[in-house]
């Protein structure tokens, strides 16, 4: 299951998996009910949901003078609310499979950044990780958070910089986590460039 605002690099993604492996579908993650509708595609479609990776989110200027209100707002709905609400959308599903929650956090959720609230809700992310992994204990759902350092992605208007890990160093680290055997619960993956200061 693919899901997110972007409809059209979703649509080509989904093309390059293939119809057989990839479903497309778009979703607010600050809607509930989006996020409901694409557990149900992903039951109807697939049979079944093993796990949820939770990995929307942007940034913002540092300084808390600096972006708008209605950005501040966005960016805290999106980065906190969001992943609460994916948890919460399908933890029925995950439950009955014994399945795994991925949720994105940052170095920036470890290590405060000076004058960001992008940091603070990180922190609430990395948080928020925990206190599912402990209100989970017992259930066989593991859960896992993968806290990224500088990464060359399109959260960055103007790039990374060199240096910089690649989109597919994360997945990698997504990838070893959901590869685990059941007793296996990584709770934590903080993955840095081999030079950073952060």
């Amino acid at each position: 299951m693919l899901a997110a605002r972007s409809e059209d690099k979703l649509a080509a993604l989904a093309g390059e998996l293939g119809p057989d492996d990839a479903l497309a579908v778009r979703c607010d993650v600050t809607d509930f009910a989006d996020q409901q509708a694409v557990v149900a595609a992903a039951i109807d479609r697939f049979g079944r949901l093993d796990a949820a990776f939770a990995n929307a989110g942007f940034g913002a200027a540092r300084g808390f003078a600096a972006e708008t209100p209605e950005h501040w707002r966005d960016m805290v709905l999106t980065n906190v609310l969001g992943p609460a609400l994916t948890i919460r959308a399908a933890q029925d599903e995950i439950r009955a499979r014994k399945g795994h929650f991925v949720l994105t956090g940052s170095v920036a959720g470890a290590r405060s950044i000076k004058g960001s609230l992008y940091s603070a809700t990180k922190f609430a992310v990395h948080g928020m990780a925990e206190s599912l992994r402990q209100d989970l204990n017992g259930s066989g759902v593991r859960t896992t958070l993968i806290a990224p350092g500088m990464t060359d992605t399109p959260f960055f208007d103007s790039g990374a910089g060199e240096g910089a890990l690649e989109a597919e160093d994360i997945a990698r680290a997504v990838l070893y986590a959901l590869s685990q055997p059941a007793h296996v619960d990584v709770n934590l993956i903080l993955v840095r460039p081999t030079a950073q200061d952060l």
